[in-house]
């Protein structure tokens, strides 16, 4: 062949000559001018570039379009530059950090003099809508350090940035009319192709996450592939704002905070309700598969944790004190505490599997600006299961604890995901055993008929894992439950047991969690219901409203009665106007309304009202309770 000539192969296998120097935008202008049109970048030899980029050796190449998971990557990063390009236009001053690709869209840290306000974010989007009008070429140029000195010499956080390229690394810049930025790309190939955006707010940051560093304003934006579906992510924010934990856990008195404890919260008599349930449930289906309740102390010596090797990777999280002259520190997680419990008796192969679960309360430190309602907190409840096991008995453990998260996430309605994370780079222990837990964990998915996802080199150092990842009622995604093997805990303990042979041999630990941190997984829980809980965790399952006074006595014998089979009812005895009691009770999302008047108090019975429905409807009380009793103990999903 020709060295004028090169060999593209398509997805499909298809191959083609075209001559070398070939750019994407000719292989798809040659393919169908319609898919010139809807490409936006493309792949070559697995590496995303732009279409404009000259290919010069036989390749593999792939095309996407706007609606594909690299197309739209890719758009969001040039709408970033997009937005710094409208910024530049307005303040010439602008000196600019970084704009990376986030959830939904990107942002950008910019430093400049005038403190930026709501009415400033239109000015921009209307400048960034003005340039997309003029549809102006971006072209990637390379080029030498010098130059790049000399372009951003007005500008010392790029320079800074410039200095973090290593050596033997290319220096692109892109350029886009009147604007140039320091990046590796890949981009659009003109701004005409960024049509369906909207810049949502802003907040101050520090360069370089560093809280030694200046302080920069940061931009946030969304970006899209359609109107629509920039449309579509509005209504989920307004649904989402509904659902917010924190606004629900007011109104519902379920929790608070108070700057004595930054990032603690405080749970209040609706909320520790809940938080019983909770814990009550998992309490009895552990027992059932024979686990061990233990409690450790929440204040360890510093020495523990340096033997865990926690101090390594956790201290800058951890909180420490002095007692007689000792360091101690706050525990940040369960698993020395289980480790010392094990050591402190001798094991036969016999004892084991030993499960042993704590529903311990942990202590992170988080910065403040991180912290989230209950899903970002500095303390927290970890339900946290250490299963003690020989090698031969990895896999059924393994299984066993994916069974038990599988039924619990059921019972809350819950779809989920499954993904295997395996050895990363900085992985301890010896291969051969890293494979053989590797192996164990796809031969317990696979059994077990349960779909899982890759994802290479995100293993724990002490061994690989199975996280999995919950979608809420909006399909938001949250990573919860975790099941990880660890080989290094059982060797810096000095962990063993004896086998069949007489031989102390080293226990194999099996790390569980299933709602992981109870105080995320409650706020997770109030979003996902929308504060309208289902029955049996509803901190007020029943309320109870007389018509009038000479009600009183049959509301107090049924509210007894209620009370009598450890259902949660309150009265409402307010001299108020009967509509009014029921739509408050509704605004508290409570699960049954009991109306009872003069036909009620004559017949003995009740006429009820379900959460969400509009329908009255009267039955005996005694089928009235047999109905709850029978919803909370099969812990149905009435409520939606």
């Amino acid at each position: 062949m020709s060295n004028q000539v090169i060999n593209i192969q398509f997805p499909d296998g298809k191959q083609q000559v075209f001559s070398k120097g070939v750019t994407l935008t000719d292989i798809a202008q040659a393919i169908s001018p319609a898919l010139r049109k809807k490409a936006i970048v493309g792949s070559v030899n697995g590496t995303i570039i732009d279409l404009t980029r000259p290919i010069v050796e036989d390749s593999q190449i792939s095309l996407y379009d706007a609606c594909t998971k690299e197309g739209i990557q890719v758009i969001r990063h040039s709408t970033a530059h997009l937005l710094a390009q409208s910024i530049k236009r307005l303040y010439p001053d602008a000196q600019f950090g970084v704009g990376p690709v986030i959830e939904n869209g990107f942002y950008y840290d910019i430093d400049i003099a005038h403190s930026l306000a709501p009415s400033d974010l239109q000015q921009i989007e209307k400048m960034m809508k003005q340039i997309v009008q003029e549809n102006i070429l971006i072209q990637r140029k390379e080029v030498t350090r010098a130059e790049a000195q000399q372009l951003f010499a007005h500008d010392a956080l790029k320079l800074e940035l410039l200095q973090d390229i290593y050596e033997h690394e290319v220096v692109t810049v892109y350029e886009q009319g009147d604007f140039y930025d320091l990046c590796r790309g890949p981009h659009v190939p003109s701004t005409g192709k960024l049509q369906h955006f909207k810049l949502m707010n802003m907040s101050g940051a520090y360069w370089r996450g560093d809280s030694n560093n200046q302080m920069l304003q940061r931009i946030y934006g969304v970006a899209f592939t359609s109107k629509k579906e920039l449309e579509e992510h509005f209504v989920f924010l307004e649904e989402a704002e509904k659902r917010n934990h924190r606004k629900l856990g007011k109104e519902l008195e379920l929790f608070m905070f108070s700057e004595e404890a930054p990032g603690m919260p405080f749970y209040l008599a609706n909320g520790q309700i809940i938080r019983n349930e909770l814990e009550s449930y998992l309490r009895q289906l552990q027992a059932k598969f024979d686990y061990q309740e233990v409690r450790t102390p929440s204040m360890m010596n510093q020495h523990l944790w340096e033997q865990s090797g926690h101090w390594d990777h956790y201290k800058e999280n951890m909180y420490f004190t002095h007692v007689d002259d000792q360091s101690f520190a706050l525990k940040p997680m369960n698993c020395p505490g289980h480790m010392l419990i094990f050591k402190n008796d001798l094991h036969s192969y016999r004892d084991l599997p030993i499960r042993m679960a704590e529903f311990g309360q942990v202590h992170r430190h988080e910065f403040s600006g991180a912290l989230n309602g209950l899903l970002r907190v500095r303390t927290f409840c970890q339900d946290d299961a250490h299963i003690f096991v020989t090698p031969q008995q990895i896999e059924d453990e393994i299984a066993l604890a994916l069974k038990i998260i599988d039924e619990v996430y059921q019972v809350f309605g819950f779809q989920y995901d499954i993904e295997l994370s395996t050895r990363p780079a900085d992985y301890m222990g010896e291969l051969e055993l890293w494979n053989q837990a590797e192996a164990a964990l796809e031969n317990v998915l696979t059994n077990l008929g349960f779909p899982y996802t890759i994802n290479e080199g995100d293993g724990a150092f002490y061994g690989p894992k199975i996280d999995i990842h919950i979608k809420d009622a909006i399909h938001r995604s949250h990573q919860c439950a975790t099941v990880q093997l660890d080989f290094q805990l059982p060797e810096k303990f000095d962990l063993t047991y004896v086998n069949e042979q007489n031989e102390k041999i080293r226990p194999v630990v099996i790390h569980r969690a299933v709602f992981g941190s109870i105080d995320r997984f409650l706020g997770i829980l109030i979003e996902h219901f929308g504060g309208a809980f289902p029955t049996w965790l509803a901190p007020q399952q029943v309320k109870v409203i007389g018509v009038a006074n000479k009600h009183r006595a049959y509301v107090q014998q049924v509210v007894d009665a209620l009370k009598n089979e450890q259902i949660r009812v309150s009265i409402d005895d307010r001299q108020e106007k009967l509509g009014k009691k029921i739509r408050e009770a509704q605004m508290k999302k409570i699960p049954y309304i009991v109306v009872l008047g003069d036909q009620e108090m004559d017949t003995q019975h009740v006429t009820v009202r379900k959460y969400g429905e509009q329908a009255l409807i009267e039955k005996t009380l005694q089928q009235f309770i047999e109905e709850i009793k029978q919803e909370i103990q099969q812990k149905a999903l009435t409520i939606k």
